[in-house]
Parts: structure tokens; C-alpha cells; sequence
């Protein structure tokens, strides 16, 4: 039996073209294909060559010029060649396929990610800063015990207390600050400070004024005290029963109606000029107050947290305690203007001290909000960026020693504050 293809015969096995034929079935021999090799390039410029597929063999006898049988190995291919391998060309890329590059980045893209996630890292920073500061205000004065108060008219009214609190001090603090040791605490200045559409008015009430103390619910107590009619200085009606009733008595000798109410004590005071870094004042005349410890000469010159409350609390230098209202006036506003700025806002190693300061000594009523607040503060500064007005309550003279207002303009201010108009009224 022949195991040959048909057409084969052992003479044409026979031929030298095949090598000696066989009478075994495996053929004697079998030729090698020819092949191309790559050109090897250097090992430091590619990765080693891939493994080479070997190339089979055919048996003896097959006819690779043969046009009825394609042994698919003849063509001159070399696997895993590159473009122009095996074909005599330049050799391409040697072999070696490169990845296809991936896609450019997508910067618009990316900026619109970063961009969110700044915002949402202020947002979140911001609305902890809200309550962090919120929840540091002392909320202590209850207005809702104040009675029989005047309508509310249009814009909104704060009465700015500075106490002489000594609370939390050390004794080296009321040595260094000048405050003395007396027990309890009284109003050392008083101001009604205005807000509306036509600007801000800081109206100051002299300690010293005259007033009637009208019939007041005890804030303690609970116990309703009649009216007698007496007048005496307008601090006393502090020292008599607090906050609550002091907002009784402005509110009774001038009708207007009061909607917040903030306090701060001399530690306070001291703490908000320091964590600022002081405060820029031009003085216009220099003056001494061996009880105050002030020691100015005059022009523009910045004070520390000691010599601010030396300058609003002097009144032995002064002939009137108008003029002490009017210093007052000038460093509230001037305070605010220079803690009131974009670049005290933007910096948080100026912007927590500073609110941690003034926030941990404020006391003010249950429904102020942290808002609320923020708009005092500016309207202070538009106070001395020439928005609004700073005046002494309009003075007529002088009873048993005590200021007495003039009742005339008094009422004039008041309409003007109830309306929200612009104020004309001058206080001489």
C-alpha cells in the first residue's frame, strides 16, 4: 500500500533536488524553510525580541513550487514583525509595536472638578465658622421680661453697652488695665446705634443723664415694682436691676423701642484691640488721666488693648462727660472699621482670635443672631466712612447735676429714628 500522495512515485523521491528517497514511511529528511531574521537593535533602545515561532518542516518530497498546494510557509512573513520587516525597508519600528497613545487630558473637565471642590471646602469651612462663633454668644438679656414697650418703627435699634465688668480678670489684669477691684459692675457708656435705608445713627446717652425710672417687672424676682416718679442718672437704672430694666428706662424716656441689646466688659474690650493688633487713632489733643491711666500725647498713633480702655473710660481730663461720649464714639467707630475689613475676614489667624475674643465676652439678648451682629459691626464702620451720623443726645442743661436732655429735639430724634429718615437733628 502507498501511503504517498497520487502522482508519487519513489522517482520523484529520487532526484537530488529531495535528497535519497526511503522505503520508511518518515521521510529521510526534511528541508528548512528559509527565513528572514529581524535586524536586532540595541538592547538599551527596546525590550528583548519576542520569542520566535519556530517554522515547521515539510516532508521530503513536497513541491513548494507546486501550484496546487500552498503550505502557508513560504511566504517570507515573520510573526510579530514589525511595518517593513523582512521586505528590505529601513525596518521600520524594528519589530516592536508601540501602544497606541492614550487621549489628552481633559483640563476643562478637570478644572470644573477642582473648582466644586473648592467651593464645597469653603461652604463647609464657612457654615462651621456660622456656628462655631453662634454658639460662643452669651445670649443672657431676656427683653420679653421688659414692659409696656413702645411700638417697633422701621429699621432696627441696638443699645451698646460697655460695662465696667471685672468679671474673669486677674489681679494683675486690673492692675495692668487700671479698673480697680469694685464689686458688681455698672455702665460705663451707653449708645443707641440706628440702622435703616438712610445709613447708620450712633446717638450716645450720657451716664450722667437725667431720667425717670418708670415701674419695672424684677428680672430675678419676677415682682412688679411700681413707679415713684423719682429721676436720677441714667446708669443707676443698671445698677438697680440690669440689662432688662436699663432697656426699660431708654425705651420709657425716649419711646423708642429697642431689638437687641449687646454688652462688653473692660477684659473684653482689651482682648478684641489685641487680637487685631491695635487700633490706628488720631488724637487730636494730648491729655493725661492719672485714674484711667491715660498718657497721649497728640496725633496718630496706634493703641494697645490698655491704652484703648484708658482712652474711653478718661473723664477727669475732661470738663463735661460729653466730651468722654464723644472719644468713645470716635474709638467704637474706628474699631470697627479697622475688624470690619476683606482682609481680617480672609485670615483665619486674625479672624478666630479676634471673634474668639469679642465673642467670649459679649453678653446679649436671646434673639440676637450671629447676623444680626455682623450688621452692628458694619454699621459702626459705616459710621466712620462718613455713611452716617454720630451724635450726643441733644442736652438742654443741667438738674441737681444730672444732664437734662432737651425734651423738644429728643422727640424730633426719635420720629426721625421711628421713620427711617434721614436725621437732621443736631445735638446743641
Amino acid at each position: 500500500m502507498n501511503d504517498w500522495p497520487d502522482g508519487w512515485t519513489d522517482d520523484n523521491r529520487s532526484g537530488n533536488r529531495y535528497g535519497q528517497g526511503s522505503a520508511s514511511e518518515r521521510p529521510e529528511s526534511a528541508r528548512s524553510m528559509p527565513h528572514v531574521q529581524r535586524r536586532p537593535a540595541p538592547p538599551q533602545q527596546r525590550p528583548a525580541p519576542p520569542r520566535q515561532r519556530p517554522v515547521p518542516q515539510q516532508p521530503s518530497g513536497y513541491d513548494d513550487g507546486n501550484p496546487q498546494y500552498d503550505s502557508g510557509y513560504n511566504t517570507g512573513q515573520v510573526y510579530g514583525g514589525g511595518r517593513g520587516a523582512g521586505h528590505g525597508g529601513d525596518g521600520g519600528d524594528r519589530g516592536y509595536v508601540q501602544g497606541r497613545p492614550g487621549p489628552a487630558p481633559d483640563w476643562r473637565r478637570r478644572i470644573k472638578i477642582g473648582a466644586l471642590v473648592l467651593v464645597v471646602v469653603l461652604l463647609a469651612v464657612s457654615v462651621g465658622t456660622y456656628f462655631w462663633a453662634d454658639s460662643k454668644l452669651n445670649r443672657a438679656v431676656d427683653l420679653s421680661k421688659v414692659i409696656e414697650r413702645p411700638e417697633a418703627g422701621k429699621g432696627t435699634n441696638y443699645l451698646i453697652v460697655g460695662s465696667d465688668s471685672r468679671e474673669g480678670m486677674t489681679s494683675e489684669d486690673k492692675k495692668r488695665l487700671h479698673t480697680g477691684s469694685a464689686d458688681g459692675k455698672r455702665t460705663d457708656s451707653m449708645m443707641i446705634l440706628h440702622t435703616g435705608d438712610n445709613g447708620p445713627t450712633l446717638v450716645s446717652l450720657p451716664r450722667d443723664s437725667n431720667v425717670e425710672i418708670p415701674s419695672f417687672v424684677g428680672s430675678e424676682s419676677g415682682k412688679k415694682y411700681p413707679a415713684t416718679g423719682r429721676t436720677t442718672k441714667l446708669n443707676a437704672a443698671y445698677a438697680t436691676d440690669g440689662p432688662e430694666l436699663l432697656v426699660r428706662t431708654v425705651e420709657f424716656n425716649t419711646g423708642l423701642h429697642i431689638d437687641h441689646y449687646v454688652e462688653i466688659g473692660f477684659g473684653g474690650f482689651a482682648k478684641i484691640v489685641d487680637a487685631i493688633g491695635g487700633v490706628e487713632l488720631d488724637i487730636p489733643k494730648a491729655f493725661k488721666d492719672k485714674w484711667s491711666g491715660a498718657d497721649f500725647p497728640a496725633g496718630k498713633q496706634t493703641l494697645d488693648g490698655q491704652q484703648a480702655l484708658a482712652f474711653v473710660r478718661t473723664r477727669h481730663a475732661f470738663t463735661s462727660d460729653l466730651d468722654r461720649t464723644k472719644n468713645q464714639q470716635k474709638f467704637l467707630a474706628a474699631l470697627a472699621s479697622q475688624t470690619a475689613t476683606f482682609s481680617t475676614i480672609i485670615n483665619p489667624f486674625k479672624l478666630y482670635p479676634t471673634m474668639g475674643a469679642g465673642l467670649d465676652t459679649l453678653i446679649v439678648d436671646k434673639d440676637m443672631s450671629l447676623w444680626s451682629l455682623g450688621k452692628m459691626f458694619f454699621a459702626m464702620k459705616g459710621v466712620t466712612g462718613g455713611d452716617g451720623t454720630s451724635m450726643n443726645m441733644p442736652i438742654a442743661g443741667n438738674v441737681g447735676g444730672n444732664l437734662a436732655w432737651d425734651k423738644a429735639k429728643v422727640k424730633q430724634l426719635v420720629e426721625q429714628l421711628k421713620n427711617d429718615e434721614k436725621v437732621t437733628v443736631t445735638e446743641n
